[in-house]
């Protein structure tokens, strides 16, 4: 048994297991080659966060929905490349529009360097991405250019905030479906493409990775708060301190709306205030850990994460599958 990808997903199929560590190395390879240039200041900008690291959470997913194919048919490793290109890209301009410092660890391309470097790298990796996709035919593209669009569609979304009468919660989920669930999707929906599975296989696989990437980013939320830990990737709290909404905090909006709880209004008012101030903000994240919105959000994070799974039931039983199935568990275990 080998540990391989996010959250120590562990693969207990020695064949399944190279095919899968064979396709991630040649996916890193070709995310350092894709991001090269005759330019060495934009190689050094465009591999900062490759370098840097990270879950590979989705080339992962291209890997073992290509098992339900050809696993090594030549398109998966170039689309496994592309989405998570497309994914650094995003990153760079999210660090942008939340003035973020530090990525993966290290400082951000836009506190390395400045604003306009950061979206032209973004930039430069989309058309690299673009590049590639070129060669992996129409259909390919217009996938690609169909999840872009969504994507785009969530952060304007998410930035515009909810319309008039529209419930917050509602709003949110569609904004992550759009920002973290349609990048995923495609992840699934390339793997079992690129393999030459049937497409009643590529729609079971596409939807698996729609419903497993909003698990992904609720059980996000979830670990910002619950985490004590360095688990999320980033200090328990930090969206809290900058006043991002995640879903425990809708959902305490929510609760404090309707019911009018002096507790949970006198919650809404301290989140409402500077948290840049640290005791302020240690009362606010002790406060949000006992809330039951906390509890809230886990069990939404289970139900996507339970609809994932009840996705994949048509399948055939396989080690791809079991795999796919832990990712699901895997994901519930990060939320607590």
């Amino acid at each position: 048994m080998t540990v391989v990808g996010p959250f120590g997903l562990s693969v207990r199929d020695q064949a399944l297991e190279a095919d899968v560590q064979a396709g991630m190395t040649a996916v890193e390879a070709g995310l350092l080659e894709a991001t090269k240039s005759e330019v060495s200041f934009i190689t050094d900008a465009a591999q900062h966060l490759v370098k840097a690291g990270g879950k590979r959470f989705r080339p992962l997913l291209v890997m073992l929905a290509a098992q339900f194919g050809d696993p090594d048919a030549p398109g998966i490793v170039p689309s496994g490349v592309v989405v998570e290109l497309t994914h650094l890209a995003t990153l760079y301009h999210d660090d942008v529009m939340d003035e973020a410092e530090v990525r993966r660890g290290v400082p951000s391309a836009n506190a390395r360097w400045d604003n306009s470097v950061a979206v032209l790298t973004g930039d430069f990796l989309f058309a690299r991405a673009s590049h590639i996709l070129a060669d992996l035919g129409p259909e390919a593209v217009r996938v690609q250019a169909e999840a872009f669009e969504r994507l785009v569609t969530g952060q304007i979304m998410e930035t515009a905030g909810p319309r008039d009468g529209r419930d917050p919660v509602d709003h949110y989920l569609d904004v992550i479906g759009g920002k973290t669930g349609s990048l995923i999707a495609v992840a699934g929906r390339f793997g079992a493409m690129m393999s030459g599975a049937d497409e009643r296989v590529v729609d079971i696989l596409t939807q698996y990775g729609e419903r497993l990437g909003v698990a992904f980013q609720l059980a996000d939320d979830v670990l910002d708060i619950a985490s004590d830990s360095h688990e999320s990737g980033k200090t328990p709290g930090t969206d809290l301190r900058e006043g991002i909404p995640t879903l425990p905090v809708l959902l305490l909006r929510d609760r404090a709306r309707r019911e009018s709880r002096p507790e949970d209004l006198a919650l809404v008012a301290l989140l409402d205030s500077d948290l840049t101030d640290d005791a302020r903000h240690a009362e606010a994240l002790a406060a949000m850990r006992a809330h039951p919105a906390l509890e809230q959000a886990r069990r939404e994070t289970v139900r996507y994460a339970e609809e994932a799974r009840a996705a994949l039931t048509p399948l055939r039983e396989c080690s791809a599958k079991a795999a796919l199935i832990e990712l699901c568990d895997a994901v519930v275990h990060r939320a607590g």
